[in-house]
């Protein structure tokens, strides 16, 4: 399990300006049996462990008396440095299932891929309801059994660990193989210069019997 230390903001000095300024983190740790507690991390230590946890594994927190256990909900990111600037905690109650997105881990050779089809990953993660404690890092995608044009994986070929259970509907498409459709290079029409001779004609025609009378057109 993952453990960062934190610290509960109070006063006036827990503005999140001056905490960022200061190299810290402002955040919130709430949950179904734990009260909205807003509290500061050091920056750096919780972008290392989000780069291991994500948004599936329990980050147990210290600094708020008995260490708490909880998933990573929310992570406000900086639209132009693209670092964390918030961050939502949720308190996990062990026994109580909490429902979380699982990355997919896209494992072994599509029979139908190596002959010439073309593989879609329709979902890159998959929700699922379990204990908090019994969460995998992620979920195993078997991509031998593709075999054909037209071959699909579904949610429920999927197999998970004991006590995790889907929350999405089981005929949810993972994966799935078609073929690839080339795209024909349009050719241009030839110019039909019999046309263009037609048109000038007529529009020089057009032009004569437009004329003032008596005057004489050059050829």
């Amino acid at each position: 399990m993952l453990t960062l230390t934190v610290e509960k903001r109070t006063g006036k000095g827990a503005k999140a300006s001056s905490l960022r300024r200061a190299g810290m983190l402002p955040g919130v740790v709430y949950g179904a049996h734990h009260e909205a507690t807003p509290i500061s991390i050091q920056a750096r230590a919780f972008e290392k462990i989000l780069r291991k946890a994500g948004e599936a594994t329990i980050v147990s927190l210290d600094g708020l008396g008995e260490a708490l256990p909880t998933l990573i909900h929310e992570v406000d990111l900086d639209p132009l440095t693209n670092l964390p600037r918030h961050v939502d905690f949720y308190a996990v109650t062990k026994g109580e299932k909490v429902e979380v997105a699982i990355p997919l881990s896209f494992e072994g050779s599509s029979p139908a891929v190596e002959a010439g089809a073309n593989l879609v990953k329709v979902l890159h993660e998959l929700e699922v309801a379990a204990d908090p404690m019994s969460l995998p890092p992620n979920i195993s995608v078997d991509l031998s059994v593709l075999a054909t044009i037209g071959d699909r994986i579904h949610a429920k070929d999927l197999k998970l660990p004991a006590g995790v259970e889907l929350a999405v509907e089981p005929d949810e498409v993972i994966a799935l193989v078609q073929e690839i459709v080339e795209e024909k290079e349009e050719v241009a029409a030839p110019s039909d210069l019999s046309a263009i001779e037609v048109e000038k004609k007529g529009k020089e025609e057009a032009a004569a019997d437009d004329a003032p009378a008596g005057v004489a057109q050059s050829t």
